[in-house]
Order: C-alpha cells, then sequence, then structure tokens
C-alpha cells in the first residue's frame, strides 16, 4: 500500500468527524494524490475507506500578503531569505464512505483519531467497496487515478432505469455507444438484452458500420437501423384511447365515438387488415354520429392521416425484430418535426411496453436521445410521447423494460421521469439551473460533487446511483466500433465537404 499522510485536526471545518477528515500529506512524490482520488485508514472500527474532496496548498510564511510584499520590495525573492521551500504542505479534506469489518461493509459511525496513518485505497478493496462486477459487468472504462476497470452489473444499472446527462459535445453519445458494445457483446450466460435506440440526429447508425478491425467486427451484424421514412403504424392495432393519446385535443365524446367505430371495424375486418383511410371513410358514411361530432374527429383523424405514418402493417415488424443481444436503432434524423418524432416514440414505447407485457419479446432497454423533447418538465409543453414514457418509467422495472434516458438539458427532463432513473451517469454540467436539478433528483450529489462534475474534462463521466455503492468517476474507455461522423471535428468536416464536392482543390 502507498502511505500518503496523516490525519490532523482541524477548525475550518471541525475534523475528523463522521462526515470528513483532514490529513497532512508526507509523501514527498511531486503530486502524490489527487482530488476525486480514494483513500483507506485502519480504525478501531475496521477499515475505513473515503475519497478525496479537495486538496489546499499552504505554506506559513506566505501567509501574511503584507509581509511577502515588504520582504521582496528590494527585488529579493523570499527564498533567499527564509528556508521557505521546507514549509511547503499540502493539506486533502476527504468525506469518509464506508468501514470494512469482519467482511461485512458498514456507514460511518465514529470518526477516525488524529495521527493514523493514510493509505491510497487498495484495488481490490475498491471493487468490494464500489460493489463493481468484473466478471459478467459492462465495461464502461477505468477508474479515475485507480488501475480498477469500472465493470457495472446490468442488473443494477439498468434494471431500475438510467439517465445519462451531459451537456452537448461532453461525450454522452459515445458513452451510450459503449454501452450499446457492452449489451451486444453479452454472452447468453450472462444474460443478455435487446436494445432499441431512439436516434433523433442520427449518430448510431455507425454501431451498424464493420471497423477496420476484425476485433469485435460480430457487432455490426446485430444491429438493424431503421430510417424514420420506413417507419409504419399498424392501424388495427390502434385502439380509440390510443388514438386520443395521440391527438390530446380530441373530446372524450369522440373518444367513445370512436371506439365503437373502431370495434365495428375490427369485427368486419377480422381476417385482414384496415388502413386509416379505410377507417375516415366508415366515419364520414356513418350518420348515427352527430355531425358536429363526427367532423370533429374526422378533422382530428386527417392531421393524423398527414403524417403518413398510419398503415395496414407495422413497420419495422417489432414483435420479429426485437431479439436479445441485437439492436434496432430508430434514425429519426429525417424527421423534421418535433410532433412526428413523439407520435413514433409513443407508437414504438407503447407497442414495445405492450409485447413485453405479454411476454413476446425479451427484456430490453430503450435508449431515448434528447429524452427532454419526449417527455418535457412543463406540463404547457406536454408531449404526445410522455405518458408511455413515464408509464415504462413507473412500471418498467417489474416487465423487465429499461429505460436509458439521454439529456443535455436535465432541468427541462420530467422529474417524475428522472426521479425514477436510479443511476445517473454525469459527465460534463456547467449550466447552474441543470446542476441544480441533478442534485435535487439525487441526494448523493453533494456541493462539492456538482462542483466537481461542472469541471469533468471531455470522456469522464460520475456515477452515481443504485448501480455502484458509492459515486465513483470513471475515464471511458474507447469504441470498439467506428465513431458516427458526428464526432468529428469542425476542421475535419469542413476539409471532407470541401473534397468530396471539389476533388482538385488542394
Amino acid at each position: 500500500m502507498k502511505f500518503v499522510g496523516t490525519v490532523i485536526t482541524s477548525n475550518f471545518p471541525p475534523s475528523p468527524t463522521t462526515s470528513n477528515f483532514s490529513f497532512v500529506i508526507t509523501n514527498d512524490e511531486p503530486i502524490p494524490v489527487r482530488k476525486g482520488q480514494y483513500v483507506q485508514i485502519n480504525t478501531e472500527d475496521g477499515l475505513l475507506l473515503g475519497m478525496i474532496q479537495e486538496i489546499i496548498k499552504t505554506n506559513r510564511f506566505y501567509s501574511h500578503a503584507e509581509y511577502v510584499k515588504e520582504y521582496e520590495r528590494g527585488g529579493q525573492p523570499l527564498t533567499s531569505i527564509f528556508p521557505c521551500d521546507r514549509w511547503d504542505m499540502l493539506i486533502a479534506t476527504a468525506k469518509p464512505l464506508g468501514v470494512f469489518s469482519n467482511g461485512f461493509f458498514d456507514k460511518v459511525s465514529f470518526p477516525p483519531s488524529p495521527g493514523e496513518r493514510v493509505y491510497v485505497a487498495d484495488d481490490e478493496v475498491l471493487v468490494d467497496l464500489l460493489g463493481l462486477d468484473l466478471e459478467h459487468g459492462l465495461y464502461l472504462g477505468n477508474l479515475r487515478f485507480h488501475d480498477v476497470s469500472v465493470s457495472l452489473n446490468m442488473t443494477r444499472l439498468l434494471q431500475k432505469h438510467l439517465a445519462i446527462l451531459a451537456m452537448s459535445g461532453s461525450g454522452k453519445s459515445y458513452l451510450a455507444s459503449v454501452l450499446i458494445e457492452e449489451l451486444l457483446s453479452r454472452k447468453i450466460e450472462s444474460g443478455r438484452v435487446a436494445v432499441v435506440v431512439i436516434d433523433v440526429h442520427g449518430e448510431y447508425s455507425s454501431l451498424a458500420n464493420k471497423p477496420d478491425k476484425d476485433v469485435h467486427s460480430g457487432l455490426s451484424d446485430k444491429v438493424t437501423v431503421v430510417k424514420s421514412s420506413f417507419v409504419q403504424f399498424a392501424t388495427p392495432l390502434i385502439s380509440n384511447r390510443w388514438f386520443g393519446a395521440f391527438q390530446p385535443e380530441m373530446s372524450p365524446i369522440q373518444v367513445r365515438e370512436l371506439g365503437k367505430i373502431i370495434t365495428e371495424m375490427r369485427r368486419e375486418y377480422r381476417e385482414k387488415s384496415y388502413s386509416l383511410q379505410d377507417l375516415l371513410i366508415r366515419i364520414e358514411n356513418d350518420s348515427k354520429i352527430p355531425q358536429r361530432t363526427r367532423e370533429a374527429m374526422l378533422g382530428w383523424l386527417y392531421e393524423l392521416e398527414d403524417t403518413r405514418l398510419f398503415g395496414t402493417e407495422e413497420t419495422p415488424d417489432l414483435e420479429n425484430i426485437v431479439k436479445a443481444g441485437h439492436a434496432v436503432i430508430l434514425d429519426l434524423s429525417e424527421a423534421t418535426s418535433l410532433r412526428k418524432k413523439q407520435l413514433i416514440v409513443s407508437y414504438i414505447g407503447s407497442r414495445l411496453f405492450g409485447l413485453r407485457r405479454r411476454g413476446a419479446i425479451p427484456p430490453f432497454t430503450m435508449i431515448l436521445e434528447e429524452a427532454h423533447q419526449f417527455c418535457p418538465q412543463a406540463r404547457q409543453e406536454l408531449a404526445i410521447s410522455q405518458s408511455i414514457i413515464e408509464q415504462i418509467a413507473r412500471e418498467g422495472r417489474k416487465f423487465y423494460a429499461a429505460l436509458c434516458l439521454i439529456s443535455q438539458r436535465p432541468v427541462r427532463l420530467s422529474t417524475t421521469v428522472l426521479s425514477q432513473a436510479n443511476t445517473h451517469i454525469m459527465l460534463r454540467i456547467s449550466n447552474p439551473n441543470d446542476l441544480d436539478t441533478i442534485k435535487a433528483s439525487s441526494e448523493m450529489i453533494t456541493s462539492e460533487t456538482a462542483a466537481m462534475i461542472s469541471s469533468l474534462p471531455v470522456g469522464e463521466a460520475l456515477i452515481v446511483g443504485s448501480a455502484i455503492n458509492f459515486p465513483l468517476f470513471v475515464k471511458i474507455r474507447k469504441r470498439y466500433t467506428k465513431e458516427s461522423t458526428y464526432e468529428a471535428n469542425l476542421e475535419q468536416a469542413a476539409k471532407t465537404f470541401e473534397q468530396s464536392t471539389s476533388p482538385d482543390i488542394k
């Protein structure tokens, strides 16, 4: 074990206590420890583990600005007069996480004593402390400042839902791609789930491309990309209440009358399918419906017909395309209308959840990019897709239907949905409102932790929640598959465009 320092007493804040302790760093290495690193202390209760929250550099010779100014007025540095270098000190403050004793892990109920020696945490102890699953877990990267693989148990990470939160350009889609690679790489004996990705900007289609190297070349064969222009809803599967969800402005009377028509249609078309146009014709010719109700109903349904999403058969056939160990990527980048995107998410989500409850498809994870567009916080922005997303968030755990929410604006994401995501993976976030929302959604995020989130470099993330026992910082591993063109920088994108349009330009 690497010895780094000794516990000391402190008045501001008072320590050591059960919630914090300070230690003077006595290791002579240039950088013996770093903020966010784990340390351990042998105490009376057992092996105490803690995380470094802050590191302070101090020197008594430089503690009074007026003295330093006066001594150096003549142009001579203070070091030429006094042995200043000998009084350089590093003091670290740390948060106790827990205590190992007799093979069990418990909360800290008694502080460490001043004078006790502090060591860098042992790797094996960290694996147990954090609750990592090195044998069957999803390998996302490496623990920052420690030689430990961050492999998370799939059940703990996904069954109670996951949220990936970060500002634009921080690497959230890259992290999601790494997660998808891990899910597709799993063996049958480890347990596999189906993956459905709602890809708003077309960032995940590159998962279907074969990599340059043979390593993990089989992953591309497990990915199916479906463009939004090929998505079609099966009209016979849609109930009157479902139509009412698609058109929230429809009155209860209109929804009830529509239900009578749909019941008749299903009885008549028992052996064949029917389209939305067939339903519209039936409504137009039904004289039993009051005229005002019929006209309003037709108006709402013709709006849906104009989306060209409704047909006689379902495309893609979700019951057959959603398979364990495979991913279906719904590329919505060609759809310019947010309402159309919400309709697709509403239909796909409802069908997946319904099929899963009947056991017709395997357990699945639905990865929802730009989640705040489909389940916003403000009630006045109520989205067509909001109801089914909130239902999966509330009830999905019982049916092994998991959500992975991805958003760059947590403050705009429904708190109902965000609160159901028991694990948060956060990359860099600098907006104070977003940070406040995240702090409110997880009791494990302190003010100090939130400050660390705002300074994270690209490709590093903080994980908190039920997937692990304590918060951890991870450096995300490199992807196996080809990166999306969205991950190229601006200069490269500009050069590629000109070279493709004007090959002679140098």
